[in-house]
């Protein structure tokens, strides 16, 4: 990594990453909420590099969910798996190079038909993947009404309804993450 800036919060030593640690990638589109979610996921403690190679910075923090300690990356926006930019590149790169356990497909729950085309090219790439509708709240606002546990069926993968601002479905995230790592390990 090049450049590197640590942030210290609250007096505790930032982020060290470690060998053997499960990774969670948090990807999706610009403004979908990603660094607001890696916030809570982490508390803020983070390392913030430069992509070797390029100026796309990426996040890395640690959260620890249940009893098991995870490193997880906020990858740069991502619209396709066919990238036309640096930062897809870059976040393209950070699935297929770093292999991520569990990847959280962040979208915008009001933009949803929008947002899932990635969703599929994730699932079609073999990724272990759990759907994060974030900015519920708004989507309520417009009146919209998800059926989540038909978008799961339909789907195949697990989804939350979050609010990344207000920590709201937070907790109900954290069970999904664990049951997917719990899972894996069988």
């Amino acid at each position: 990594m090049t450049e590197i800036n640590n942030v210290r919060k609250n007096g505790k030593r930032p982020f060290e990453a470690g060998p053997g640690r499960p990774r969670l990638a948090l990807v999706g589109s610009p403004n979908v909420g990603k660094s607001s979610l890696f916030n809570r996921l982490t508390n803020s403690y983070l390392i913030v590099s430069n992509y070797p190679g390029t100026t796309v910075e990426v996040s890395r923090g640690q959260a620890r969910i249940g009893e098991v300690e995870f490193e997880v990356i906020d990858t740069p926006g991502l619209y396709s798996l066919l990238p036309l930019t640096e930062e897809e590149r870059v976040a393209r790169d950070i699935l297929r190079l770093e292999r991520p356990e569990l990847v959280l497909h962040v979208i915008d729950a009001k933009n949803l038909e929008r947002m899932l085309p990635l969703t599929l090219q994730l699932r079609e790439a073999g990724l272990s993947l759990v759907l994060v509708l974030n900015i519920m709240d708004d989507a309520e606002k417009l009146g919209l009404r998800i059926d989540l546990e038909r978008l799961e069926r339909e789907l195949g993968l697990p989804a939350a309804a979050t609010v990344s601002t207000t920590g709201r479905g937070i907790d109900k995230l954290k069970e999904i993450i664990l049951t997917a790592h719990e899972q894996r390990k069988t």
